[in-house]
């Protein structure tokens, strides 16, 4: 059994959010990511796609999560299951933002589907595929 202890958790602050690595292949070996997401009030994540399946889940806040160009509402409880290669916008609710976990395999792939960047920790051209700091 490997436990991560609250002090071995690893963040990573970028212009649209803070993750906070809770499980990945540096923190006992897992095969799987986990880690948490905390977005202020209004923030927007760049619209992109990640290569593997995502799970999340809403502790906190809410969002609108925009999915291949469909747009839907979450609150706490709700839990997202977003699929692979299908781009994606994570905007949290203008007055409470949102705390959510997140469950991936941990070799995910992110990319940009316009012409922004995923992050300052993850700037990479248009196409190329990117491993999220917090996934590591």
């Amino acid at each position: 059994m490997t436990v991560i202890r609250h002090a071995e958790s690893r963040r990573t602050e970028t212009a649209n959010a803070v993750m906070t690595t809770l499980a990945s292949p540096t923190q006992g070996g897992s095969g799987q990511a986990v880690w948490r997401v905390d977005m202020r009030p209004g923030q927007a994540g760049p619209l992109h796609a990640i290569d593997t399946e995502q799970v999340w889940t809403l502790l906190d806040g809410g969002a609108t999560v925009e999915l291949g160009g469909e747009k839907l509402a979450v609150g706490p409880g709700d839990t997202l299951v977003l699929p692979a290669d299908v781009p994606r916008r994570l905007s949290a609710d203008p007055a409470t933002g949102l705390a959510a976990i997140v469950a991936a395999p941990a070799g995910m792939r992110a990319y940009v589907v316009d012409d922004t960047r995923v992050s300052a920790d993850c700037a990479v051209p248009d196409g190329d595929k990117i491993l999220p700091a917090w996934v590591v």
